[in-house]
């Protein structure tokens, strides 16, 4: 019999880690431009005059309408392979899928500068295509939590997920800092070596399954298997599509996880830009204030993620119950605080402080949205996340045009007003939505026709 060292650290563990960091380098290729762009166009008062600036590097005079084209071009192409992504991870395995897409979209990234020198058009492309291969990694992450996460550990498990949400944290300042010390430039430059190291350590500790890990104590690879019980199927299968076509709670959970997307796409691509432009921020208090609500989200997603699994181990409420009652805080309290910032938002440091509290309250999502595509259908939970994050990747799109539209010929507090509105309303009309039509239950369409997970292996867990 194998014996477990005094120092082993459990795989699954260091796969959550991993996880962690492939949806940071994810979310760092697809925030940098936010702030970036602030620095890399000039800046025209009412009457059209240029407003000087300070030099960190060449300007470009891009229009707010060009603007928002290039912060939406990512999204155009997250959105097509976002939709086969969970398919490619469940036929191909999530490790190398979701590998070698940041690998491409790093090299992609290192090339924005030489795009920008060239024509808007260049960065508009290779932003499409950053979105593009980056969109099959967080279906792909999906597969990997499917296959690695017992059912009692499924909140913090999805909680790594928010390593995107540090991503956003750490970007903002950082990019910030670098653009002010050594130009813009040097901001995707660094952000590209910085993704190429984490997916070599990716390839190097992270394997499809437990039964694949060359390093995995005996007991840990049980006890995970055991835990799972026969809600996973051995063998790749097609996904059920005509059948999640007719699935309310399928489409219930769409629409909460687009509701979910808009918030957070919307402060990605508008916040840095609120606080500059509107606010009066410089550009390195911009990035930093910019990152708060992401920190609020990040921390929070643990703990709500915790607190879900905890009531769950002692089995007081049912699963369909728990994730109707965590849209509380995930949805319906955000929409609230953006409807209090929208009639209270005058005061910068309010502002930030609302935001703060809205976004943070959403990091329940890893107990809603984030979670409930592993628990309708574990066999396509991929599938599945990649179906509605291709749909909740249009907010992305929108939410730049709509803020573009509404600031076009003034860029006051005033113009947000409908701006954060229309953010309310995404938040708080699916999860109505989904308190009729949601479901914590496996779907008759999973495909496995055998036993619930294990419940009397959690003291047995290593």
């Amino acid at each position: 019999m194998a014996v477990v060292p005094f120092f082993y650290v459990p795989k699954r563990v260091i796969v959550a880690i991993m996880l962690f960091m492939m949806c940071l380098i994810n979310y760092m290729m697809r925030v940098n431009l936010s702030i970036n762009i602030i620095a890399m166009v000039t800046d025209r008062d009412e009457n059209g005059t240029l407003v000087e600036q300070p030099d960190y590097g060449v300007r470009y005079d891009w229009s707010q309408q060009d603007q928002a084209l290039l912060l939406g071009g990512y999204f155009y192409g997250y959105m097509i392979t976002s939709l086969p992504g969970g398919t490619l991870a469940e036929m191909l395995g999530g490790r190398n899928v979701a590998g070698y897409s940041c690998l491409l979209g790093a090299l992609l990234t290192a090339l924005t500068p030489a795009a920008a020198a060239w024509d808007k058009y260049a960065v508009f492309a290779l932003r499409f295509l950053i979105g593009l291969v980056s969109g099959v990694v967080y279906p792909c992450c999906h597969n990997l939590v499917s296959k690695w996460s017992p059912p009692d550990e499924k909140g913090k498990f999805v909680a790594s997920l928010m390593g995107g949400t540090f991503g956003t944290v750490i970007t903002w300042p950082l990019c910030g800092l670098i653009i002010e010390g050594i130009g813009w430039a040097w901001a995707f430059y660094i952000v590209a070596a910085f993704v190429v190291v984490v997916v070599g350590l990716w390839f190097y500790l992270v394997t499809d399954t437990p039964a694949q890990h060359s390093s995995i104590s005996i007991k840990e690879r049980e006890y995970i298997e055991n835990s799972l019980g026969s809600t996973l199927g051995n063998k790749s299968k097609w996904p059920p599509y005509s059948q999640l076509i007719f699935s309310m709670p399928f489409w219930a959970l769409t629409l909460l996880h687009y509701g979910s997307m808009w918030g957070l796409f919307f402060l990605i691509t508008a916040t840095p830009k609120f606080l500059s432009e509107v606010l009066g921020f410089n550009l390195s208090s911009a990035g930093f204030l910019s990152s708060l609500p992401h920190i609020a989200r990040l921390l929070a997603a643990f703990g709500f993620g915790s607190v879900a699994d905890w009531i769950r181990r002692k089995g007081w409420w049912t699963l369909t119950f728990t994730r109707k009652f965590f849209c509380i805080p995930s949805h319906i309290l955000p929409g609230i605080m953006l409807i209090v910032l929208a009639f209270c938002g005058r005061d910068p440091y309010v502002c930030v402080a609302i935001m703060t509290i809205s976004l943070g309250f959403n990091g329940a999502a890893t107990s809603t949205n984030l979670a409930n595509s592993q628990d309708l259908a574990p066999n396509f939970a991929g599938t599945m996340y990649g179906i509605i994050n291709c749909l909740g990747t249009t907010p992305g799109i929108f939410s730049p045009l709509i803020v573009a539209a509404f600031t076009q010929n003034k860029n006051t507090i005033d113009e947000w007003f409908w701006i954060f509105v229309i953010g309310a309303a995404a938040y708080i009309l699916p999860a109505i939505f989904f308190w009729v039509f949601g479901s914590g239950k496996i779907q008759k369409w999973n495909e496995v026709q055998t036993t619930e997970p294990k419940e009397d292996v959690v003291n047995t867990k290593l």
